[in-house]
């Protein structure tokens, strides 16, 4: 009698280690004639078959192994969640933009545009904004910011994790001025590329909006004036700040939250649904 017992609750823990599928896809990109590698997790013992999609973007330098490698949790909350998670490639400091005259730089359009088509097509990924969210560290914290409002019609809610959001303080930093030219010839460049100086762009009925930084992050104090600069305008918008630095601790345990929230808002968007 105890042979079967054991047996089963072998299986089971077996079934837990595995966790979510991960796959790492090559997807071709027409704005800059090339391959782009993505990880795309997906839960596990799902029946759903337009699951709700979050795309995770890296930071400066990163990859887009970079989550699946770093965050020990990631498989773990895509299976509490349900949620399908897309991690692409964004290039060696491409900030996520399109920059013109380089077709090695076009970013925004690749994962605004062509992967989300791609994933809409290839996954059990919802086409629909209301169930498509965005995050991303660093860089990608920027670069989430940046994409979600310039795409209001393609991202339902957005979040970033240390984020430059500010990146008029720091112009010869991180490749920067390879992509916008110099700050003191091309200010007003700078200055639409900013996500400080793109709040217009929040319209009436504004994205639900996460933003998160250690307190003793390089990037903290931009966040801080991010965060007072939305309050003032009246922009909706949850701001969190944790003991922590500019690393993936603090990433992981960010993620843990920002899960959470987009969970809350896809829920929310399904019974909204449910009541039409």
């Amino acid at each position: 009698m105890k042979l079967p017992y054991i047996l089963l609750c072998f299986l089971l823990c077996c079934q837990q280690l595995v966790g979510a599928q991960v796959d790492t896809v090559e997807v071709f990109s027409n704005s800059m004639q090339k391959n782009i590698k993505t990880v795309v997790v997906q839960p596990t013992n799902t029946t759903e078959s337009s699951l709700p999609t979050l795309y995770l973007l890296h930071g400066y330098s990163g990859k887009y192994s970079d989550y699946i490698q770093r965050v020990a949790q990631l498989q773990e909350l895509v299976d509490r969640y349900q949620i399908l998670v897309v991690c692409p490639d964004g290039g060696y400091g491409s900030w996520y933009w399109d920059v013109d005259g380089d077709q090695n730089f076009q970013y925004e359009t690749f994962v605004s545009n062509e992967l989300v088509d791609y994933i809409s097509a290839n996954f059990p990924a919802s086409s629909e904004a209301r169930y498509r969210a965005i995050t991303g560290f660093s860089m990608g914290g920027h670069g989430a910011l940046y994409l979600a409002l310039r795409h209001q019609d393609v991202y339902g809610a957005v979040a970033s994790i240390a984020g430059g959001v500010d990146i008029r303080p720091f112009p010869n930093n991180w490749d920067m001025a390879k992509r916008l030219g110099s700050y003191a010839q091309n200010a007003s460049t700078w200055e639409s590329h900013t996500v400080m100086e793109m709040l217009h762009l929040v319209g009436s009925n504004p994205l639900p909006i996460y933003i998160d930084c250690g307190r003793d992050d390089f990037f903290h104090e931009v966040n801080l004036r991010l965060h007072n600069r939305m309050t003032y305008l009246n922009i909706p918008h949850h701001y969190q700040s944790m003991p922590g630095k500019h690393d993936w601790a603090y990433v992981s345990k960010s993620l843990d939250f920002q899960f959470a929230f987009f969970h809350q808002f896809f829920g929310g968007s399904k019974k909204q649904d449910s009541h039409n």
